[in-house]
């Protein structure tokens, strides 16, 4: 897997992939044509946050593309993290599709997490975090890594009873994560106030 495919950059700046491109600004913003500049959307891919970003005139952007968040880019004028809120609808919208996509591509990542989360309290593990895992889902899951570690979503979905469809119980997380501001518990999605 490339340096960019996991997030990082040369730059050093996160990758984000692009939800929303408003090539004519924000339509509630009531300047003239003339003055508004390019706005992107975007999810990183590492930490999932959301970025708006302001873009050169000339950015050649489409939805779905990768871009170095770095304020020292040519395309990128100024670049901020956003609430779920604040997103326009298309980006909202697209967030779905974009999580799915980023689950599958990186599937080694997330099966990890599988294979490496952790107990919380004395009470909470990791796993129960996901949605439609309780305590016997949860413990049959660390049985069975306990034999080995999970290969793939597939060996997770064959070698788990009652686990259906292991990947889109990790969208799923990663989707509340992103849009709820009052989680006690982030796993996946990273906030500013959470570094």
């Amino acid at each position: 897997m490339s340096d960019t495919e996991r997030g990082d950059d040369a730059s050093g700046g996160p990758t984000a992939v692009v939800l929303d491109f408003l090539a004519h600004g924000r339509t509630e913003d009531d300047r003239p044509q003339y003055q508004k500049q390019p706005l992107a959307y975007a999810l990183g891919r590492e930490d999932f946050r959301l970025y708006e970003m302001v873009l050169a005139p000339d950015a050649g952007v489409s939805i779905g593309d990768d871009l170095v968040v770095d304020r020292a880019a040519d395309h990128i004028e100024r670049a901020g993290e956003v609430e779920y809120e604040d997103l326009p609808g298309g980006a909202q919208s697209e967030l779905d599709y974009a999580v799915e996509d980023l689950v599958t591509e990186e599937e080694r990542r997330f099966v990890d997490f599988y294979n490496d989360a952790q107990p919380i309290t004395l009470r909470l593990h990791q796993l129960n975090l996901l949605p439609g895992i309780g305590k016997k889902l949860r413990n049959a899951i660390l049985d069975e890594r306990k034999r080995g570690p999970f290969e793939s979503f597939e060996d997770l979905e064959e070698r788990v009873d009652g686990l259906h469809n292991p990947r889109e119980v990790v969208v799923e997380r990663i989707l509340e994560e992103i849009r709820e501001d009052d989680l006690k518990y982030r796993t996946f999605a990273r906030r500013d106030d959470e570094e």
